[in-house]
């Protein structure tokens, strides 16, 4: 049995959610200790169980030690299954960190795979899930796979009670050569639920106005609803690089959507092909198809650690190499 040890590198939750994800894809039973431990809160949270449990209906796989705020597990699992699964991480839990668990999983699958999930899907520590949408699908769309994701409903923190839907079709994922794409659009949506429409706009406008200002021409959607939760945000794109910002009590709407529009530039400006959350979330299934590269503006402690768990699963291997601006990791 493989033992992986949760403190290494970032020693959160990513660590954790790859483990299970890998042990999965290549049916290696794993042990993974020190879960969190250096966090203010150890062990497993309710999300992480949510998605411990997730793969283990996907496999039918054998655990022990799931429990909040566990700190060791063993994880063994069989053959991975198709069908419909709903899931409810409980509040605000992040909707998109479950699905990148998921998705690598049930794209090993015999038949269709749909999730039905309720919980955040613009919250905090985590990619908004129009980054998903408009970033990660699409890169993973030219390796292959098959991944569609409706949201029904958005859900922001504390309440949560967003909902999507995500279909995942059985697919062989291959290698991706990720080049720098042209900067000529950079497209977005301004959202927000049980706010002022005024929200919505100004957050927009003033990342058009400061893409503008950095030469970039924009198209941004607004999205206005009257949900459960309340909150705003903002996603902005291009090719395979994002930015994005959330609302909060006492920050300005122009302040979230110049946050935003900051974050892309910074990106877009750095020349790299792929940006530095993307970057981590294609290591996993590049180490399934054993090669592809990419650049990427800095190499992030989510990326090295995925680099280091997807290496103990496989016998795929990681160059990384600093160049002038950016960094390359190419996978052999």
């Amino acid at each position: 049995m493989l033992t992986i040890d949760g403190s290494f590198g970032e020693g959160g939750g990513q660590i954790m959610r790859t483990s299970v994800a890998m042990a999965a894809i290549t049916r290696t039973p794993v042990k993974i200790i020190n879960i969190r431990s250096n966090r203010p809160n150890p062990g497993l949270s309710a999300q992480h169980l949510t998605a411990i449990k997730a793969v283990t209906s996907l496999t039918n796989a054998e655990v022990t030690g799931l429990a909040l705020r566990s700190t060791e597990i063993t994880f063994i699992p069989k053959d991975i299954r198709g069908g419909t699964y709903h899931l409810d991480i409980g509040t605000a839990g992040s909707i998109s960190l479950l699905l990148q668990c998921l998705i690598p999983v049930a794209l090993h699958a015999p038949e269709t795979v749909a999730f039905v999930i309720t919980g955040g899907t613009d919250v905090k520590w985590s990619p908004p899930i129009d980054y998903l949408r408009y970033v990660t699908l699409p890169a993973l769309a030219l390796m292959g796979c098959a991944v569609n994701i409706e949201v029904w409903r958005r859900g922001y923190h504390p309440r949560g009670g967003g909902r999507v839907r995500a279909v995942i079709t059985p697919s062989r994922i291959s290698g991706v050569d990720f080049k720098r794409r042209n900067a000529d659009m950079v497209y977005g949506c301004s959202h927000a639920s049980r706010l002022p429409e005024h929200v919505v706009r100004r957050q927009r406008d003033a990342a058009v106005a400061r893409l503008q200002d950095h030469g970039y021409d924009s198209d941004i959607t607004m999205e206005h609803e009257d949900v459960a939760s309340t909150g705003s945000g903002i996603t902005l794109w291009c090719g395979h690089t994002a930015g994005s910002a959330l609302g909060e009590r006492g920050r300005r709407a122009e302040v979230v959507g110049s946050d935003a529009a900051d974050s892309i530039i910074r990106e877009l400006d750095s020349g790299a092909s792929v940006d530095v959350y993307l970057a981590d979330q294609l290591i996993p299934y590049m180490a399934v198809a054993k090669s592809g590269s990419f650049t990427t503006r800095e190499l992030s402690m989510h990326t090295e650690t995925n680099i280091w768990v997807s290496e103990q699963f496989t016998d795929t291997r990681f160059d990384v190499k600093p160049m002038d601006s950016v960094v390359r990791v190419v996978c052999r």
